[in-house]
């Protein structure tokens, strides 16, 4: 990828105020991360769901906080790769990829996460046991939010 347009998209990044950008060209692929001056660390939290969306954004008050169970280090959580919508199946009557009890190896389909009208699915690294599902299908999540305990 030629770096002018690294430069380019660098220069997009703080115009826009975007946190992150992902772009892909045939085999190439760039990803440009940054977080806003000022702004805190992440905060996780299980949000209401979302209705039809609004013209302008409005900022949600946190309704809970998603806790992984005591046992389970950060080495068996499955995070979130990227921001978007999570879902469970690949369809509202399917079944879903992976549930409490179910046995992963690595490369096997956790879940699926939208984003930008993309449909982006989300493999597990690893092999074991799934041991929780840390967010509940159509809920919105964020970049590096825990989404499954495989251990």
């Amino acid at each position: 990828m030629d770096i002018r347009k690294i430069k380019k998209l660098i220069e997009l990044l703080d115009e826009s105020g975007i946190a992150e950008i992902e772009i892909k060209e045939g085999e190439e692929a760039v990803r440009i991360s940054r977080m806003p001056k000022g702004m805190p660390a992440p905060q996780y939290y299980a949000a209401p769901p979302m209705a039809a969306p609004a013209a302008a954004p409005v900022a949600a008050a946190p309704v809970a906080v998603a806790v992984a169970p005591a046992k389970a280090s950060t080495e068996n959580v499955v995070p979130s790769p990227m921001v978007g919508t999570f879902y469970a199946a690949a369809s509202p009557t399917a079944k879903p990829f992976a549930s409490v009890g179910d046995e992963v190896k690595p490369g096997q389909v956790l879940c699926i996460i939208e984003a930008m009208k993309m449909m982006n699915q989300i493999e597990c690294d690893r092999a074991g046991k799934v041991t929780a599902v840390m967010v509940k299908n159509g809920d919105p999540v964020e970049f590096g939010q825990p989404l499954f305990v495989v251990e």
